[in-house]
């Protein structure tokens, strides 16, 4: 006879799908972290290339 914890299997279960409920949601609304900075470096790039380009008159 096999004696299982009732507490253990219930907390391994939501694990799981807590997990799975995660990698919807990332698949859904994520960027990668690489993607992010990648973004905001090329947008920092045409924000100085525009900044150094203004006429002062």
């Amino acid at each position: 006879m096999t004696v299982i914890n009732f507490n253990k299997a219930k907390k391994a279960r939501e694990a799981a799908n807590a997990k799975a409920l995660a990698a919807a949601n990332r698949a859904k609304h994520g960027q990668t972290k690489g993607e992010k900075t990648l973004v905001k470096s090329i947008a920092q790039k045409a924000r100085e290339l525009l900044d150094g380009a203004k006429r002062t008159d």
